[in-house]
């Protein structure tokens, strides 16, 4: 009798357990799939080309170090992700494998503006020699004062020789 009981009330929580677990497995599926598509659409995303954008704002190197010297909050409020022009003498190459970094850098504080290029414009950039005056134009990733160095470092990304 025992037995049986048992087997009756298993069978009634399995009779009313079964939508709900069909409903959280559903939820899961649904939530999975839509981290996917977003995943997926992160990986995959297309920047316009940064040379065919006009620039937000343009500046001179050592005045935009300094006001990222000053108060770096400040500038990275009314920079970060935004196209920036910047007129500049290059200090610095830096050539990897598949990339050009070029550099402006204040003599003085030893602080520096670093631009990684977009791969189409990579050609480009690996003609610049140091002491060259240019002006380049990319998206400000923000700035950042290194406790270690004592500097600020600015760094740009898709950038693109402004022309």
């Amino acid at each position: 009798m025992f037995k049986h009981y048992i087997f009756v009330v298993t069978e009634i929580k399995n009779q009313y357990m079964k939508p709900v677990y069909k409903k959280v497995l559903l939820g899961v599926l649904i939530v999975f799939l839509a981290g996917a598509g977003v995943a997926w659409y992160i990986f995959t995303e297309k920047f316009s080309d940064t040379a065919d954008r006009k620039p937000a704002y343009t500046v001179e190197a050592m005045d935009f170090i300094r006001e990222f010297e000053k108060n770096d909050s400040l500038a990275n409020k009314k920079y970060t992700e935004k196209i920036i022009a910047v007129n500049g003498i290059v200090s610095a190459i830096e050539a990897a494998d598949t990339t050009v970094n070029i550099k402006f850098t204040d003599t003085l504080s030893g602080s520096y503006i670093i631009f990684a290029f977009q791969q189409q414009h990579l050609a480009e950039a690996k003609q610049l020699k140091v002491g060259d005056k240019v002006s380049i134009k990319g998206s400000c990733s923000g700035g950042t004062y290194s406790e270690i160095l004592g500097t600020e470092f600015i760094s740009f990304k898709r950038s693109a020789i402004n022309k």
